[in-house]
Formats: structure tokens, sequence, C-alpha cells
């Protein structure tokens, strides 16, 4: 059962999968880049988990694009299954550092 708050506004009901979701998360993340050897290892410092490599710069960049989209959607899907047969509530917060 999900908790309603009509006051603020809550994603609730059933489940979808993400690839039905109209709403884009979109968000800013900062990319390290360290040269090793003949290629450039990439993360991101605010996602742990979020690492990969490429042959150039651009390259490691599109790939760590990909590994945090990844992470996000499986971390997404993980949630919304442990809560799927219990009362949740869900809203997006604001977090400025």
């Amino acid at each position: 059962m999900v908790e309603q708050r009509p006051e603020k506004p809550c994603v609730a009901g059933s489940i979808p999968a993400l690839s039905t979701m109209k709403q884009k998360i979109l968000n800013t993340y900062t990319a390290v880049f360290v040269k090793d050897g003949d290629m450039y290892a990439a993360y991101a410092e605010e996602l742990p988990g979020a690492n990969t490599q490429g042959k150039t710069i651009d390259e490691a960049k599109e790939n760590l694009k990909e590994a945090i989209s990844m992470i996000i959607e499986a971390n997404i899907m993980l949630s919304r299954k442990s809560v799927s047969r219990r009362k949740f509530l869900r809203e997006k917060i604001l977090v400025s550092l």
C-alpha cells in the first residue's frame, strides 16, 4: 500500500519498468580521468562503483556515462522490487552541497 501526501507530488502505484518511465533523471557528476599507460581510467567521485576506462578521454567519458546510467537503473529497480509489497512513500528530495 502506498502512503499518499496530497500536499506534495508523489510517484506511487504500480511499479513500471524503467523503459516505460516518462520522466528522465538528470544529474551532474564529477568525472575523474587518470592516465594509465595507453588508457584512461575514469570514475565518478559521487557514485561508488561507477568506473570504467577508454583509449581516449572522450571514450572513457562515454563509457562512464553508460556505467552511471546502468548503476542508477539497477539501484532504482532493486529499490522498487524491495518495496513492491509494502506500504511506502516515494518523493523527490533536493540536496545541495
